[in-house]
C-alpha cells in the first residue's frame, strides 16, 4: 500500500511540474515579438539604406533591394503592414534592443561578438570580402596577402566586417575607414588609396557601374560571411517562425526570383540614387 501511495505521489508531482512548465511556455509565447507584431498589425524592419544591392533608396524615394523585397514578403506572410525604419549602421543593434523596430534585415553578417547581444535566424545568403584594386597594381597584387604592407592604403566602411577583416587579415596595411561604401571605393578610383575591401555583391556592383577600366576586381572571397536576420534574445517563437519562413521562400521559387533580380542582375541600377 505504501509503495502504491509513493507511486501516486510521484505521478502527481510529475503532472504538477509538467503543468507548471506548460504554463511557463504559454507565458513565453504570449511575450513573443511575433504576438506583438500581429497585435500591432505592423512589421517594423530596421536597415541602413545604401548597402548595394540589399537596401537602397530609389529615385522615387522608396526603399528597394533584396532585403526590402524579402521583408515585404515576410510582412505579407504575417498578414501585416511592412514599415521600413532606416537607421544608421553604428546604432542599428542598440535601436533593435530598445524597441525602435522588430527585426534587423540589413545584410548583417553573423559574428560571435554580435551574437552576444542579439540572436540570428539561419543565414539567407553567404558572401565574403573581396577587393577592388587600383589599376596600377594589376598583376603585382594578386590577393589580400600582398596588401599586408604599410605602403598600401586600404579602405572600407566604418563598423563593418570589411573593416574587421582588413584589421585582422591585413594588419600591416595603412587602413582608412569611411562612413559610406561609395566614399571608400572612390578613394581608390581617385588614386588616394590602393584597395577597397568589402562584400562580394557590393564590390561586383561598384565594379560593373563605376570601376571597369579604373580598378581590378579580385573577386575570390577571402572570408566566410553568412548574412542573417537579427532579433532580440529570448524569443524562440519568433526565431522558429523566421527559420520556417526562410525555408519556405527558398523552396517555393520566391527566393530565386529576388536573387535573380537583385544579385545576378544590375538592371535596377538606373532607378536608384
Amino acid at each position: 500500500m505504501r509503495k502504491f501511495v509513493k507511486v501516486i505521489g510521484l505521478v502527481l508531482i510529475c503532472l504538477f511540474v509538467a503543468g507548471q512548465a506548460f504554463a511557463q511556455d504559454i507565458e513565453l509565447a504570449k511575450k513573443s515579438r511575433l504576438e506583438k507584431i500581429l497585435q500591432r498589425g505592423e512589421l517594423r524592419v530596421g536597415f541602413e539604406a545604401g548597402y548595394v544591392p540589399f537596401e537602397m533608396t530609389a529615385t522615387s524615394g522608396d526603399f528597394v533591394g533584396f532585403d526590402i523585397d524579402m521583408a515585404k514578403e515576410m510582412a505579407k506572410a504575417m498578414g501585416v503592414k511592412f514599415v521600413p525604419v532606416n537607421t544608421a549602421w553604428d546604432g542599428i543593434i542598440p535601436a533593435l534592443t530598445t524597441d525602435k523596430f522588430d527585426i534587423i534585415m540589413s545584410g548583417m553578417t553573423i559574428t560571435q561578438e554580435r551574437n552576444l547581444k542579439i540572436n540570428f535566424a539561419d543565414p539567407y545568403i553567404v558572401v565574403g570580402q573581396t577587393i577592388l584594386l587600383a589599376k596600377k597594381h594589376e598583376g603585382k597584387v594578386k590577393s589580400y596577402k600582398d596588401l599586408n604592407d604599410p605602403k598600401f592604403v586600404v579602405t572600407s566602411k566604418l563598423g563593418t566586417t570589411g573593416e574587421q577583416a582588413t584589421k585582422r587579415m591585413i594588419p600591416k596595411c595603412t587602413y582608412k575607414s569611411f562612413e559610406t561604401e561609395t566614399e571608400a571605393f572612390l578613394e581608390v578610383v581617385n588614386g588616394k588609396a590602393d584597395a577597397y575591401v568589402y562584400d562580394l555583391p557590393n564590390c561586383a556592383f561598384l565594379y560593373d557601374q563605376q570601376g571597369k577600366g579604373k580598378v581590378v576586381f579580385l573577386d575570390k572571397p577571402f572570408t566566410y560571411e553568412p548574412l542573417a536576420w537579427a532579433i532580440n534574445k529570448g524569443d524562440p517563437d519568433f526565431l522558429n517562425w523566421l527559420n520556417n519562413f526562410l525555408r519556405q521562400v527558398q523552396n517555393d521559387g520566391r527566393y530565386q526570383v529576388m536573387y535573380d533580380k537583385w544579385i545576378k542582375s544590375t538592371a535596377w541600377a538606373k532607378d536608384v540614387q
